[in-house]
């Protein structure tokens, strides 16, 4: 019977001696352990985050698409199309065709673009909108309006709210929101206009009854969407000069998520960095703890304790610490997304993934540590001595110079350890290298902010005829004291040889006064028949600076030469620039709009009141929109990444000095003994650390400036803005970083140095 209960209790009492151990050793380490939790949720909060932006599925159209049933290639044509459409192999269904009238939304002092859309009350089958608040066009409210969301959100509009529309002919008409509605046909408003409302037909033959100012759209549901480049060639040969401009399903989600896309873009990369960090961080940790634990290892082994029982309960130790930050993030990361996009929009496969892969990295780095604790033999009086050598070059050098002895003392005891000393001074500088580069992305969007004339918007207002003519605009906004130039311009869209889809053509200034767009390679247009290109239609069509394009503009060939790159941040880039001139007179007779350079120090809405007070209301003057405004979450989301890094850095910095204290705990009673004070004996261990911490932290911020700009040139390239864009943070900003981030550092060493050089029995390896 004694036996038996020996045997089979001796498991259980080995389960309970590791259990009390493990929770002894975590108490006398709380800090450091809180840090590696805090650190490993943030990775894996933030990489969670970062795959529900990138991911296909939580793409705004994927999910709108299919609420709506919607279509896949949309086209405009002047009249209604009379060809048979749905012979088109491939095509299953048709939406509309549907009249649409453009007209300007007067609300709360601003006026905006929209097309006025006929719709029947009762939706089709296919390219549905889909009412989000309120109800659906009904005959018995004929002056009722459904509006698209983003465009309500930009107007503020609910549901009740009176919407004023000014027709072509100028002549107001007062409607009332019935519903706020999706769809899977329009990107976002502003970035994608005009903006897009829904009538009764019978409501806009009173809003606009010439129909030769309204076009025709009509949506094509397609059996595979991937054919939808095929789909629309036909659709161009078929229909020839009536279509005015034709889109597909792609340039609407990528209008859609281009916001998404650029944020989940930096927590990836900041995720996946910042993963092999903690790594790091975690590696080092348990390898400094297995060091500093030799003795009880070797007391656990004598007591009976198997070689895998040893590496099991260190793995259990600090694998605990890993999962449970894993766990601690995957809840953060879906709680975030879920908050922000929706409890449904977060995929529950690329949150299980990414878990069991930040589960199984942390268990690789605790692995290595805990399989070298499980060989120490079973001798608990032997401890284990620091590594002895040859004095590193650095200290040699120390000697040379004749530095303070503490301070040639630490310089020898920073490299004792060569590995770790690699590990630690590798673990800073990946953090570090990664603050740099989010720096430069602020230091990015600062420049946007402040030199908006560097992303194309020299122009500070952009002013419309509105009730008055073009020539009596023109007059008066160039004589006001504020304007230093007026460039009179025209947007159209044009259809792209070969791509079966339309493209921005911003018509702007002309040969001999061109606007003075950001042009980072080549040149400006300088006479007609020359263009300027942002880097997403050179992707698209293929094409160099110096090539010729042939497009075509409402039936009439547009042949132009590329003769520079811009930065463009509208339309993915895909916009080509010219001259007012090289427009055919039909499409740039009068202007659309005229774009103001404003004075240096210029208030843009003085300006703006002044211009409307001037014209008895009768312009339409708005102020151009930053691209960097709708980015600004990105600053909060580098706030809150360098912190989890700095965290990384400081549970790195924490098992370095605590490793310092376990290898040369001996060396202080015999430091004491020769004379040192208490603080020389601290600058002694600080300068140890110290020493691992400048150079781990110089070496990061270096790699992170010499690569920041490449790789946010790199971002632009890719989402069409172009190359040209990034900026390194100033030198100012990288020295205070550096600063702060040593001068913390530092702070953090300091504590145990100084309750070690003030203990009054000497500090004794365990």
């Amino acid at each position: 019977m004694r036996d038996d209960d020996a045997t089979g209790g001796r498991p259980v009492s080995t389960a309970l001696a590791g259990s009390r151990w493990i929770r002894a050793d975590l108490r006398a380490r709380k800090a450091q352990a809180v840090l590696t939790v805090l650190a490993v949720a943030g990775i894996v909060a933030a990489l969670i985050t970062a795959a529900t932006l990138l991911e296909d599925g939580t793409n705004p159209w994927r999910s709108l698409s299919a609420q709506t049933d919607g279509a896949h290639v949309w086209f405009y044509t002047g009249d209604s199309p009379e060809v048979a459409l749905g012979g088109i192999d491939g095509v299953t269904r048709i939406a509309g065709p549907y009249r649409s009238a453009p007209v300007t939304v007067a609300q709360d002092g601003k006026r905006e673009p929209a097309a006025l859309r006929a719709m029947p009350e009762t939706p089709a089958r296919v390219a549905h909108p889909l009412v989000a608040d309120g109800d659906w066009l009904d005959p018995a409210q004929p002056d009722g309006v459904v509006v698209e969301r983003s465009f309500a959100s930009s107007l503020r509009l609910g549901v009740g709210a009176p919407l004023t529309i000014i027709a072509l002919s100028g002549e107001r008409h007062t409607l009332y929101v019935r519903g706020i509605a999706d769809t899977a046909e329009h990107g976002f408003y502003p970035e994608w206009t005009p903006g897009l409302a829904y009538v009764l037909p019978v409501t806009l033959d009173r809003i606009e009854p010439m129909l030769g100012r309204s076009e025709w759209v009509t949506g094509l549901r397609l059996a595979d969407p991937e054919a939808a480049q095929v789909v629309s060639q036909r659709v161009v040969v078929m229909l020839e000069e009536r279509l005015q401009r034709v889109y597909t399903w792609r340039e609407v989600r990528g209008a859609m998520e281009l916001d998404n896309r650029l944020l989940g873009t930096l927590l990836a990369l900041f995720g996946v960095v910042g993963l092999v960090a903690a790594a790091l961080a975690l590696a080092n940790a348990a390898g400094g703890r297995v060091l500093g634990q030799l003795r009880d290892l070797a007391t656990l082994k004598s007591m009976g304790f198997t070689r895998g029982q040893v590496t099991l309960l260190l793995v259990v130790e600090h694998g605990a610490l890993g999962l449970l930050g894993v766990a601690l993030g995957a809840v953060a990361g879906w709680g975030v997304m879920a908050v922000m996009l929706g409890p449904t929009s977060v995929a529950p496969m690329p949150v299980l993934a990414i878990v069991a892969g930040t589960a199984l990295v942390v268990l690789a780095a605790v692995g290595l540590p805990a399989w070298r604790g499980g060989r120490t033999p079973p001798i608990p009086a032997a401890p284990a001595s620091p590594p002895r050598g040859h004095l590193s070059r650095l200290a040699r050098m120390a000697l040379l110079v004749r530095l303070p002895p503490a301070l040639v003392l630490g310089t020898r005891d920073a490299f004792t350890r060569r590995v770790p000393a690699f590990l630690t001074a590798f673990g800073l500088a990946v953090p570090m290298m990664m603050i740099t580069i989010g720096l430069g992305v602020w230091a990015t969007l600062d420049n946007f902010l402040s030199h908006p004339e560097q992303v194309g918007q020299h122009a500070g207002l952009y002013v419309r005829p509105g009730k008055l003519e073009a020539s009596e605009a023109r007059r008066i906004a160039g004589r006001d004291r504020d304007v230093a130039a007026v460039y009179p311009g025209t947007d159209v869209n044009a259809l792209a040889p070969g791509e079966a889809r339309s493209v921005r053509v911003r018509a702007i200034g002309s040969s001999t006064q061109p606007y003075p767009f950001p042009v980072v390679e080549g040149r400006s247009y300088a006479r007609q028949g020359e263009a300027v290109a942002g880097q997403g239609l050179l992707d698209l069509l293929g094409i160099k600076i110096g090539d010729r394009v042939r497009l075509t503009v409402g039936g009439s060939p547009l042949i132009v030469r590329i003769v520079g790159r811009t930065v463009e941040p509208d339309q993915d880039g895909v916009v080509l620039s010219v001259g007012l001139d090289s427009l055919a007179a039909k499409d740039s007779v009068p202007p659309e709009y005229y774009a103001l350079a404003l004075k240096p120090g210029t208030d843009r809405a003085e300006v703006r009141g002044r211009l409307l007070a001037e014209s008895a209301e009768g312009l339409d003057v708005q102020a151009v929109v930053n691209p960097a405004d709708r980015l600004s979450i990105i600053r909060v989301v580098i706030v809150a990444l360098i912190a989890v890094l700095a965290l990384i850095g400081l549970a790195n910095l924490l098992t370095a000095s605590a490793l310092g204290l376990r290898d040369h705990a001996l060396d202080l009673a015999v430091l004491k003994a020769m004379g040192l004070t208490p603080r020389q004996v601290m600058a002694t261990l600080v300068t140890g650390t110290g020493l691992l911490v400048v150079l781990g932290v110089g070496a990061g911020a270096a790699v992170g400036a010499s690569v920041v700009t490449w790789l946010i040139d790199l971002q632009g390239h890719t989402s069409g803005v172009g190359a040209g864009i990034g900026r390194p943070p100033s030198p100012l900003t990288l020295a205070v970083a550096v600063l702060i981030a040593v001068g913390t550092a530092l702070a953090v060493a300091l504590i145990p140095a100084r309750r070690a050089a003030r203990a009054q029995v000497p500090v004794t390896a365990r």
